[in-house]
C-alpha cells in the first residue's frame, strides 16, 4: 500500500480583491503543493492508506494525540505546549518554556488579539505575523484587530478578560454556512471589549484598525453538514464544492477537517 502523503493544515493564501481577499487553498505534499482550486466543482477523492506518522518528529505511530503528536511529542515539543490552547500562561518572555529558544523566536513576539466574525463574534489571539492566516483557519468572513502586544501572554491575559463577553472558539456547523459580513458586530465589539479590559492593560487596545473581508472558495453551501473521520470513514470521494476554514466541504453535505487529522497519510485526487 502506498504510505501517501502526510496531511498537515492546509496551505492558504489571499489573492487581493476589493476590501480583502479570496483565499487560495493547497495541500502539503513533497515538491510543489497540490492545488485545491482547480477541484472545486469536480469529483475528488481523499483516502486513508492506515499510516499515521508524528508532526514533530517524523516517526510513524499507531496513534496520534492532539493534533498529530506521538505521545512523546506531546509531552515534550513546544508546539504542544499548555500556552498554545492557554496564552496567558506563557512565559517566553522570561526565558522559560518547554524550549526557551523556540518560545523566543514564536511567543516572545509581537501578538494581536482580534475579533473575527464566523456567525457570531469571537475573541482569539495570534503571532502578529499569523494575521491573516489564523483568521482564514478559523473561516472567519471578516475579522479585526483590536490589542497589539510585545508578547503571548499579555494577549493571553486581555482574551481571557474578554471571555466573559465574547465567545472564543467556533462553532463549526455554523461557520460552515453562508456567513455575510457583518462589521456593525466586529466595531460594537471593540468598543465593548474596552470597557472589558482591566485597567493595565487598556494600553495595549487599538482603535485604528479597519476590518479585512475574506471570501472563500465555495461553490454552493450544503443545508446540513456532517464531520466525517478518516479513522471511521478512510475514503471521501463525491463532488468538491469548497473548502472553508480547514475543511474540505462535499456536494452531500459531508464535511472533514484536515487539520484535525495532521499526520494521517492519504491519497488524494480526481
Amino acid at each position: 500500500m502506498s504510505t501517501g502523503i502526510p496531511l498537515r493544515k492546509m496551505l492558504a493564501d489571499l489573492q487581493p480583491v476589493a476590501g480583502g481577499g479570496r483565499v487560495r487553498y493547497a495541500l502539503h505534499r513533497p515538491g510543489p503543493a497540490l492545488e485545491l482550486g482547480p477541484f472545486i466543482g469536480n469529483a475528488f477523492t481523499m483516502r486513508a492508506t492506515g499510516v499515521l506518522t508524528c508532526a514533530h518528529c517524523g516517526k510513524e505511530v499507531k496513534k496520534l494525540f492532539a493534533q498529530g503528536f506521538c505521545y512523546p511529542c506531546f509531552q515534550s515539543a513546544p508546539e504542544a505546549a499548555e500556552c498554545i490552547l492557554h496564552p496567558e500562561k506563557c512565559l517566553a518572555h522570561l526565558g522559560e518554556g518547554r524550549d526557551p529558544a523556540w518560545e523566543q523566536q514564536h511567543h516572545a513576539t509581537e501578538h494581536v488579539v482580534y475579533m473575527s466574525y464566523t456567525g457570531n463574534v469571537k475573541v482569539g489571539v495570534t503571532r502578529g505575523e499569523q494575521v491573516p492566516v489564523r483568521w482564514i483557519d478559523q473561516g472567519a468572513v471578516a475579522a479585526l484587530v483590536i490589542a497589539r502586544v510585545p508578547y503571548r501572554q499579555l494577549a493571553g491575559l486581555i482574551e481571557v478578560d474578554l471571555k466573559r463577553l465574547f465567545a472564543d472558539k467556533t462553532n463549526w456547523r455554523t461557520m460552515l454556512k453562508q456567513v455575510p459580513v457583518d462589521h456593525t458586530a466586529l466595531f460594537e465589539a471593540r468598543a465593548e471589549a474596552r470597557n472589558g479590559v482591566r485597567g493595565d492593560l487598556v494600553q495595549y487596545l487599538v482603535e485604528d484598525e479597519e476590518p479585512m473581508d475574506i471570501a472563500y472558495p465555495v461553490l454552493a453551501y450544503p443545508p446540513k453538514v456532517t464531520s466525517v473521520n478518516l479513522e471511521k470513514t478512510p475514503e471521501v470521494s463525491g463532488r468538491l464544492m469548497g473548502v472553508k476554514g480547514q475543511y474540505l466541504i462535499w456536494e452531500d453535505g459531508r464535511v472533514l477537517n484536515v487539520r484535525s487529522h495532521t499526520g494521517y497519510h492519504v491519497e488524494c485526487g480526481a
